[in-house]
């Protein structure tokens, strides 16, 4: 859950339906239409109806169930060197410098904007994780004075495993975010494209 402050009105119609947004859009243009004119009432409905786009944007980008089904399959598929090469050329798309990491809790060390994250990909086939490998990135994280710590896979964590990465700011990484990240990679396209 988002902290109080990010949770405004407009951060809940971005992950909202874009209908939504159009609808209350809507709403505030034709209630405001007594008191403002109409351009007036078009500029007060206008928040709504560009929060409506990059909604309908971003559900439009998001892959469907079936699609992320099969990419993590796909994923589950891949052998360790196949799997890493792709994450360190995902990692590197979106802006780091991927180096691999010192230690065994982490697989690579991504530095970005002065920051430094760790990224542990070990239990990318695994059905279910557990806190294990979480405890090892953390502790991996403060030896080394990382900044952030990502744990990426292709399976669910335990609820005790979620808790554990919420409670320790720890950024997972799966379902329809990992797709998200892998398609960006052109030797790992989704199927049909």
């Amino acid at each position: 859950m988002a902290p109080l402050a990010k949770q405004n009105l407009f951060n809940v119609l971005k992950d909202s339906p874009w209908w939504m947004s159009v609808v209350i859009a809507g709403a505030v243009f034709l209630g405001t239409r007594f008191v403002l004119p109409d351009y007036g009432a078009f500029f007060a409905a206008l928040p709504f109806i560009i929060i409506g786009v990059y909604a309908s944007w971003r559900q439009l980008r998001t892959p469907s169930p079936t699609r992320v089904a099969q990419t993590l399959e796909r994923v589950r598929a891949l052998s360790w060197e196949e799997f890493s090469s792709v994450m360190a050329e995902a990692f590197r798309r979106d802006g780091y410098d991927v180096a691999p990491a010192a230690g065994g809790g982490a697989d690579f060390e991504l530095r970005k904007d002065g920051r430094v994250a760790l990224a542990s990909c070990k239990r990318w086939k695994a059905a279910q994780g557990g806190i294990g490998p979480l405890r090892e990135l953390l502790k991996t994280m403060k030896k080394q004075e990382a900044n952030d710590a990502l744990y990426v896979t292709a399976g669910e964590l335990s609820s005790n495993a979620r808790t554990y990465a919420v409670d320790h700011a720890i950024k997972v990484v799966s379902g329809v975010e990992l797709v998200q990240l892998v398609r960006r990679v052109r030797k790992f396209p989704a199927k049909g494209d």
